[in-house]
């Protein structure tokens, strides 16, 4: 009985070896490719596009609300004393929603950039699943995640190259 149970050992023992020496382990630099790839690109672009424009609107907008103070202050000792603080009030309000406006517009701002980014990934999902395939590979690991590795087992050079071929560009919106 031992001997059955010793032979039925060893042969497991040999082929989870046999098996673990068939699994290939690699890693992958997602945030390079995030950084470098021609749709992360595009998603950079697109994002500081509106991002310019938001700035160039409240630039304008700060430069009236600051207009605006001047003269009711200039207007302090003209207008009176309810007038001036209803005037106050008004522009304390105006003030409040442009703030308002900044957070909602930083917030929207976020909210793209989260959505490229899961496009983005998902898009990537599929290259990495046909990589995979291709080259046997059992487990992709992010570089983030990883305190050292070999270079040699790094492919995110392939994987960039791959994603400049088939995804091009990521609409936001």
């Amino acid at each position: 009985m031992y001997k059955k149970l010793l032979i039925i050992l060893l042969t497991l023992i040999c082929f989870t070896t046999t098996y673990a020496e068939d699994f290939k382990i690699v890693y992958l630099n997602v945030d390079r490719i995030m950084q470098e790839s021609i749709a992360g690109k595009s998603i950079k672009k697109k994002l500081e596009n509106i991002y310019n424009k938001d700035l160039e609107r409240f630039k304008k907008n700060d430069a009236n609300l600051k207009k605006k103070e001047k003269k009711l202050i200039a207007q302090k000792n003209i207008l009176s004393d309810q007038d001036f603080k209803k005037e106050l009030s008004n522009l304390r309000a105006e003030i409040i929603n442009f703030q308002k406006e900044q957070v909602k517009a930083r917030d929207n701002i976020n909210k793209l950039r989260i959505k490229a980014t899961s496009k983005l990934i998902s898009k990537l999902s599929p290259i990495l699943e046909e990589y995979a395939k291709k080259n046997s590979i059992g487990l992709i690991l992010q570089k983030k995640n990883i305190v050292m590795g070999k270079k040699e087992i790094e492919i995110t050079n392939q994987i960039l190259e791959i994603t400049n071929k088939e995804i091009s560009d990521i609409k936001i919106n």
